[in-house]
């Protein structure tokens, strides 16, 4: 059985940092295109960050780029999003998510079959 748990999210002030962590079981995170969405209050979910499967090019939303970096860690089958610079419009449940397609550069567009149960961000004084 296949199963993301996101883990990381919490209460942080503007300008300040969060690492969320993507952790999978059942299935090899290397193997597939791994995808952060997030979704506001009130707000359709959005892609924040993606990266293939061969670890190339990796996407970032417009509005994070410079400030959020994803990294994939084989040894230990998981995929963080660092969180720089954190302001109030990051506030959100962020999700992580592995989509098949995606060997060479990853798409917010592709189909993302396995989701996260997501963990929430909360940017504020």
């Amino acid at each position: 059985q296949v199963q993301l748990v996101e883990s990381g999210g919490g209460l942080v002030q503007p300008g300040g940092s969060l690492r969320l962590s993507c952790a999978a079981s059942g299935i090899t995170l290397d193997y597939y295109a791994v995808g952060w969405f997030r979704q506001a209050p009130g707000k359709e979910r959005e892609g924040v960050s993606c990266i293939s499967s061969f670890d190339l090019n990796p996407s970032y939303a417009d509005s994070v780029k410079g400030r959020f970096t994803i990294v994939r860690d084989s040894a230990k089958n998981m995929v963080y999003l660092q969180m720089n610079n954190l302001k109030p419009e990051d506030t959100a449940v962020y999700y992580c998510a592995t989509s098949n397609d995606g060997s060479y550069a990853c798409s917010f567009t592709y189909d993302y079959n396995h989701w996260g149960q997501g963990t929430q961000v909360t940017v504020s004084s």
